[in-house]
């Protein structure tokens, strides 16, 4: 009886390891997207220029007009790309393709003003569609209980890291969000910030990225300074909200900790039912991430998308002095359709529209 009933467990143990590994290879086996070899080269036609503005970061949606909107940071040139931090503002321009070519509309959002959350710049948009209602997620920053000057302002952005300023704006840095029931406004921004640092991020949340999951919950990524750290790291954190507008719970466990990244961009693959996510790191390419329940993240299957270089038509590579900003606009499904990224190249900044092929 002892014998047979070891036989049995053993068989049993044998059995639900199989199922184990079975079903992790079923759900591991969906992570199968590689949309950075399917990247159409480019034409100067999918670059966005603008002559007396760096343009920066955009985020596309499709209106109920048929058009494309996209919503991106600028801020003038006048003032050195420094100035993002001191004078960006939030544009709108429109196209019928998603990759272009794009005609600036309007400028949305700006400086909140002295008595706000958001005083100083307006930047890093993302645009999102939820429950009938369009979510305009930016970052912003203020200078605490002193005031600064506009004279003070282009001082700092000229100067740069090494202003005193240049410390307090930075780390005032938070994410917010404004509201509006259509995509031509009028955008409501909020009285205070959408999150605080705590748990994985400290110092400042920046750089929002959102998506509804399939069980109806908005899944919130942001970037803070990695804590107890010496050297200049940066996390990446989750926060689960019930609704677009928060309140916001970090979570413990940090979405990207195992190197320096930035600009974290994600959306739910509804055929894959899993959680993408798309960023830049100074190491030199884009990277993917991936999450089934939107708490805990990993490198995808194919991890380094892309190296920090674009195959032109012409048989030419374009290389900038720095590509930043990774965004995916994708399909209703969640496929893949355009990536679009930040380049500064010499004295200039502007956004690169790159097609995925869908065969």
């Amino acid at each position: 009886m002892i014998t047979s009933g070891y036989k049995w467990y053993g068989t049993a143990n044998v059995f639900l390891t199989l199922l184990c590994s079975f079903l992790s290879y079923a759900q591991n086996s969906t992570d199968n997207l590689n949309f950075g070899a399917d990247l159409e080269p480019i034409t100067e036609e999918n670059f966005f220029k603008t002559a007396d503005y760096y343009n920066w970061g955009v985020s596309i949606i499709k209106g109920n007009d048929g058009l494309y909107h996209n919503f991106y940071s600028r801020w003038p040139k006048k003032y050195g790309f420094l100035s993002w931090l001191t004078h960006s503002e939030i544009a709108h321009a429109t196209s019928t393709d998603p990759w272009g070519p794009w005609t600036y509309k309007e400028t949305v959002l700006k400086s909140g003003g002295s008595s706000h959350w958001d005083a100083v710049t307006a930047h890093n948009p993302k645009i999102k569609f939820f429950d009938g209602k369009y979510y305009l997620y930016y970052i912003s920053t203020n200078y605490g209980e002193g005031a600064i000057s506009e004279k003070e302002l282009i001082e700092t952005a000229k100067t740069g890291y090494r202003h005193p300023n240049w410390s307090i704006l930075r780390n005032n840095q938070r994410t917010g969000v404004a509201e509006a029931a259509t995509i031509d406004g009028p955008w409501q921004r909020k009285s205070s910030a959408l999150i605080e640092p705590s748990g994985p991020v400290t110092t400042l949340t920046v750089n929002p990225a959102i998506a509804e999951g399939a069980d109806g919950l908005y899944y919130l990524i942001i970037k803070g300074d990695k804590p107890n750290e010496k050297r200049f790291i940066r996390n990446q954190a989750v926060a689960i909200s019930k609704k677009p507008t928060g309140p916001f719970e970090i979570q413990d466990k940090p979405v990207i900790d195992y190197l320096d990244t930035e600009d974290v961009s994600i959306w739910f693959d509804k055929i894959r039912n899993r959680f993408y996510g798309i960023f830049h790191t100074p190491e030199g390419f884009i990277g993917l991430i991936t999450s089934e329940d939107g708490k805990n993240w990993n490198k995808a299957k194919h991890y380094r998308l892309m190296p920090k270089e674009i195959q032109m038509k012409n048989g030419s590579v374009f290389k900038a002095d720095r590509l930043e900003r990774p965004f995916v606009y994708t399909d209703s499904n969640g496929q893949p359709v355009v990536l679009c990224l930040a380049a500064k190249k010499g004295a200039d900044a502007y956004s690169v529209f790159i097609p995925v092929r869908n065969d």
